[in-house]
């Protein structure tokens, strides 16, 4: 079985090991479980335009559960599959970013029936272009110091994730700053001092190459906050940013490990109902904007986890980048199928490949671990982000460390890096990043005279980018 499991997976050949690849994809879970939770948190909660709720009927919330558990679903069978297919560290799940304009833009003009339906027929598009070498012809395309920035970029991004979603950064509520340290200026609550010393306790065990440093870091930074919240009584925070108690999940020991999980949401999508509801122009432009939004994100996510594995060529593309992207493609359509909207890359794969995945085999762990959340799911909903997301920062930390292979002293280069990996973060999206930064490549080329040697599918992709940003007034103006 060992040398089956190592000839397939090529684990001797990639420096890795069973219990490396094993360890590496429970990390991985640990530090995006959270999706499982945060999902239905923000599509459960929002009505369509019949003022049905998904999974609920008329009840706000009444389908939180049910959401949970296909959530979980979906991500362990994707996760398996790219493990298997792709032989590639990287894990899928409910987008972020995704589900929301899915909740807020696309359900709130049609059923939430037909909201699914376009991200069945992005995904389809998405895996035609795939099918047909478009999507990789376009990845290759990519300058190799861009695809650098894209990593870093990610890297940053995940950062700052990390770091809000421990409550040490936080928005002000006001004009200026908009986020700052803390609440006021000052870290205050019992989750946030957990965060800190998981975080240092993280730090010093990979300074002192400990092996499995971020897993031995999370399940620490676990029982201090079951200690924590057992000597204080900290509540949820209920999503309120001056609240000072825990992000999303509360510590606790559950009642029950195991309950029934409900799959009544599969299937519950209208392939073409949009079209009827809100005409053919607007559900055009939706499947636009969501596709463009898949197609990048993906890219970049994969080019990051392929840096920070060692597993990118030369020109900075991951090894087997035509199977990955087919799988993210059926992903994204089966997202939509499942009735919890798109599938995509997790960025947080990183903080497996940061503890020592190299491998398929750590995404079929991570996708086995969510199939048992879904009998598990009160127990898994009672690990607190604070627990797991010290891993983004240190993770982040990692990925960073790429910036000095970008040419600084060359601005064709440098100032479209530069925006890529500052519009991450600060816009709270990939697609965001990659787009600046590919608008501002091919502006300098041309205004230097050095159009031709832009690739034409750049300049291709550069227009569709434009369109992106401009899509609301675009939207307008045809409807």
């Amino acid at each position: 079985m060992a040398f089956t499991l190592d000839s397939y997976f090529k684990i001797t050949e990639r420096e890795s090991s069973v219990v490396q690849e094993v360890r590496g994809g429970v990390v991985t879970f640990l530090t995006m479980a959270y999706i499982i939770v945060l999902n239905p948190i923000i599509l459960a909660n929002v009505a369509d335009a019949d003022g049905q709720y998904l999974g609920g009927g008329s009840t706000p919330g009444s389908g939180f559960a049910t959401i949970a558990v296909v959530t979980a679903l979906v991500a362990g069978v994707l996760t398996i599959l790219m493990g298997a297919v792709a032989n590639f560290p990287l894990a899928l799940a409910t987008g972020l970013g995704l589900n929301a304009f899915v909740a807020f833009s696309v359900a709130s003009q049609m059923t939430w029936a037909d909201a699914m339906g376009l991200v069945v027929l992005e995904g389809l598009i998405i895996l035609v272009l795939v099918l047909t070498g478009f999507r990789k012809l376009v990845f290759d395309a990519v300058p190799s110091q861009l695809k650098t920035a894209i990593a870093v970029g990610i890297g940053l991004f995940i950062t700052f994730i990390g770091l809000v979603d421990a409550g040490f950064v936080r928005t002000s509520g006001l004009p200026a700053p908009p986020v700052g340290l803390g609440i006021g200026g000052q870290l205050s609550g019992w989750p946030v001092l957990v965060f800190c010393i998981g975080l240092l306790v993280m730090i010093a065990l990979y300074s002192r190459g400990v092996p499995g440093a971020i897993l031995i870091g999370i399940a620490i930074t676990t029982v201090l906050a079951g200690i924590v919240q057992a000597l204080t009584d900290t509540k949820g925070s209920g999503g309120n940013p001056a609240s000072k108690g825990w992000n999303l999940n509360v510590p606790a020991w559950p009642d029950n490990l195991v309950q029934q999980p409900d799959f009544s949401l599969l299937g519950d999508f209208s392939l073409l109902g949009s079209f009827d509801r809100v005409g053919v122009i607007t559900a055009a432009l939706l499947v636009f904007t969501l596709m463009l939004a898949d197609f990048f994100d993906t890219m970049g996510t994969m080019t990051a986890i392929g840096a920070e594995a060692e597993l990118n060529d030369e020109e900075g593309t991951p090894e087997g980048a035509q199977r990955i992207l087919i799988v993210d493609s059926v992903a994204a359509a089966a997202g939509g199928a499942a009735g919890i909207s798109s599938n995509t890359a997790y960025i947080e794969s990183a903080s497996g490949v940061g503890d020592g995945a190299r491998t398929g085999l750590a995404s079929i762990v991570t996708g086995i671990l969510f199939l048992l959340s879904t009998f598990l799911a009160p127990l898994v909903q009672h690990i607190p982000n604070e627990a797991a997301v010290p891993a983004l920062v240190l993770v982040g930390f990692l990925m960073m460390s790429q910036v000095s292979e970008i040419s600084w002293d060359d601005a064709e280069i440098a100032i479209p890096a530069f925006l890529t990996i500052v519009l991450m973060p600060f816009t709270y999206s990939i697609t965001a990043g990659i787009g600046a930064g590919f608008i501002a490549y091919v502006v300098l080329k041309s205004v230097r005279a050095k159009a031709s040697e832009v690739h034409w599918l750049l300049w291709l992709v550069t227009a569709l980018f434009v369109v992106y940003f401009a899509i609301n007034p675009i939207t307008r103006w045809l409807t």
